[in-house]
């Protein structure tokens, strides 16, 4: 057994037992290529998330995960999976929602480095939390806006978005925060008291995205469906604020080539220009280390935004 002082994931091994939080983690394939283009593996992503865990496990904890695993690594196949495998640890949290019909699955939850590092081992590159803690699954405590670039569209114009949603959330008094999703766009998130039900927050994304496609029909669109969607625009995507949504978490690294992360950014650097290829799982730690977690302010209970006033 190898005892994670420093969270070390050995390199010298292909299977290893870890004491991490005082719980024992079977970690496996350790040696397995994940990205072959850099010729990264299972062990160097297992490792990217022990040195990230301290800023990352705030923004997940008490919620629900949705796993999507990708067992021959990031050119593989994947597939979605909700309900926590079997046999699994004693100590690997629940939350258990109602999908109707009597139907409760029983989602595994990720509180401490030990179950994120077994939940990773199931072959997870991205995390995909529920929007609301399991207290309550139905009231989230943030909205969000997913501006995709559609066909012929650079990630300049996503960029360019940004920078306008941000101008309409500053006019609303909304405070926002923003990170590259790691695949081809940008999220931008609020923080929200908790109160209105998801269905709420949808209506109200929605609202937003729809008035800010009108104002700019050039530059974006709020048009959900793919083939209705004009060519070159970016979409500010409201509806992944819907019901049993997902998206890709803060510091989730992504199953692209060149394994981009979903990073916080600050606006300056929006303003600057970034690249979706600048922020990848061998660099972001060093990042982190540099410039601590930019989100950290999403986490706090003053400042959040009573989007109950805008709601019915």
């Amino acid at each position: 057994m190898v005892r994670a002082a420093g969270l070390t994931i050995p390199r010298d091994r292909d299977n290893v037992v870890l004491l991490a939080d005082g719980k024992e983690v079977r970690l496996t394939n350790l040696g397995k290529i994940f990205w072959p283009e850099r010729d990264l593996t299972k062990g160097d992503l297992l490792q990217y998330y022990a040195d990230v865990a301290h800023v990352l496990l705030p923004h997940i904890r008490d919620r629900a995960m949705v796993m999507k695993r990708y067992p021959h690594g990031a050119a593989g196949e994947f597939f979605f999976m909700k309900r926590a495998p079997t046999p699994r640890p004693s100590w690997i949290r629940i939350c258990p929602i109602d999908h109707g019909s009597s139907n409760i699955i029983d989602f595994p939850v990720i509180d401490d480095v030990a179950s994120l590092l077994w939940v990773i081992n199931l072959g997870c590159i991205d995390l995909n939390q529920w929007y609301a803690r399991c207290d309550d699954v139905d009231r989230p405590d943030y909205v969000h806006f997913d501006l995709d670039p559609g066909a012929g569209a650079g990630f300049e114009r996503v960029l360019e978005t940004a920078l306008i949603v941000r101008e309409a959330l500053d006019v609303l008094k909304m405070p926002a925060f923003i990170k590259t999703t790691g695949s081809k766009g940008m999220h931008v998130y609020v923080p929200i008291v908790r109160g209105p039900v998801q269905k709420q927050v949808w209506t109200f994304a929605k609202a937003l995205a729809t008035e800010l496609a009108s104002r700019h029909p050039a530059l974006m669109t709020a048009e959900y469906r793919v083939a209705k969607r004009p060519h070159g625009r970016v979409l500010v995507d409201y509806n992944q604020n819907r019901w049993g949504s997902t998206l890709a978490s803060i510091y989730s690294p992504r199953p692209r080539p060149e394994a981009s992360v979903s990073t916080p950014l600050a606006w300056k650097e929006v303003e600057r220009g970034v690249r979706i290829e600048d922020f990848t799982l061998t660099n972001v730690p060093a990042r982190v280390r540099r410039l601590g977690d930019l989100w950290k302010p999403m986490l706090d209970r003053r400042g959040r935004f009573n989007l109950a006033k805008y709601v019915s």
